[in-house]
């Protein structure tokens, strides 16, 4: 792109050749998945429809007019992609939609396998900044993947969500946001207004991005290093040490979620931190967010196993949310090794 303008590709990727259409949209594929990641809440199902969006692209290429920018016609076909597939299935969602907090007292629970869970996004499939992607944006794009904002848009009905995505997030126009979604700027404004009545009930005061720059390089690498010491030695009073008093435990597919320092303790000392398992902790990032991915001892094959891709959500310095996501098949998505040996450790 930097030596061949953006017109001479789509001319040349319209007259058939060979690499022309890979180098006019692969500049776009990263913020397009993480487009379709907002919409779907799944990285699994962000990444089928990316590669929905760019075949649909290049069957219709020979028609594009080019009265809007390349980039723009990709958002809009990646958007009605997103709108269909959010028609086929229920909005995922995190155990605290689901009820009341559960107490630890009452035993362990199964599994819901008929619910669809949020799934966590790895931050290298981001691939930009941190800044407002134009002028008109209203989040940042980093806080447009945290968990909180993921989870309050699978609030918001398909179109207003689309509408609170391309408006807010992408900071496209009103005119463009209804060219996109073939309505009128006064419908797209409505949607709008509609959209943030529901999103900013359900968003915390302070994003994460401005909680991590509150806090210097030195406090969050202590952070990190507390968590990982406490799960490793499977010292609870380390990891509750941590936590705010009003803290919050969920591990999907598990319904049961946790409220409070004492309930989360007494959860964790009866389950994962009983001393019954020996615990590794790699530090990654997920929703623009410190996270851990934990490995559990698997006496059979001698290695620590993939076990939960642990996310924070910070006040402060302070724990106030951990979502264990049980997921062990989204590792890899992370860069994760598959096994870690048995002399392993975090360092």
């Amino acid at each position: 792109m930097s030596t061949v303008s953006e017109r001479d590709l789509l001319e040349a990727a319209q007259r058939g050749g060979d690499d022309a259409f890979g180098r006019l949209a692969g500049p776009y594929r990263s913020e397009l998945h993480a487009h379709c990641y907002r919409m779907l809440g799944s990285a699994a199902d962000a990444e089928d429809a990316l590669q929905e969006t760019l075949l649909r692209a290049w069957r219709a290429l020979p028609r594009f007019e080019g009265r809007s920018s390349v980039r723009s016609w990709l958002y809009k076909i990646a958007t009605n992609v997103c709108l269909r597939v959010i028609e086929r299935r229920p909005r995922r969602v995190l155990p605290v939609d689901l009820g009341p907090a559960a107490n630890p007292h009452d035993g362990p629970v199964e599994p819901m396998t008929e619910a669809v869970w949020l799934e966590p996004y790895p931050d290298e499939r981001l691939g930009f900044g941190s800044g407002l992607a134009s002028p008109e944006a209203r989040y940042e794009q980093r806080e447009g993947v945290e968990l909180a904002f993921i989870a309050a848009l699978q609030h918001l009905p398909a179109r207003q969500r689309a509408v609170l995505i391309l408006r807010d997030v992408l900071g496209f126009s009103a005119r463009e946001t209804a060219a996109a979604l073939e309505t009128t700027s006064v419908s797209v404004d409505s949607a709008l207004q509609r959209a943030h009545k529901t999103v900013d009930q359900r968003l915390p005061e302070q994003s994460q991005q401005a909680t991590l720059r509150s806090l210097s390089d030195g406090a969050l690498r202590q952070v990190v290093q507390r968590y990982v010491a406490a799960w490793e030695s499977n010292d609870v009073d380390a990891v509750v040490a941590m936590l705010a008093e009003d803290a919050k435990l969920a591990m999907p597919p598990l319904p049961a979620w946790y409220l409070g320092r004492e309930h989360v303790a007494s959860f964790l000392r009866s389950r994962p931190l009983a001393g019954a398992t020996r615990w590794r902790l790699i530090p990654v990032r997920a929703n623009a967010q410190l996270a851990f991915g934990g490995y559990a001892w698997d006496e059979k094959t001698q290695t620590f196993t993939p076990h939960a891709l642990d996310v924070l959500t910070l006040r402060g310095a302070q724990i106030e949310e951990i979502t264990a996501f049980l997921t062990p098949g989204a590792f890899g998505g992370f860069g994760l090794p598959a096994t870690l040996p048995s002399e392993a450790t975090s360092s």
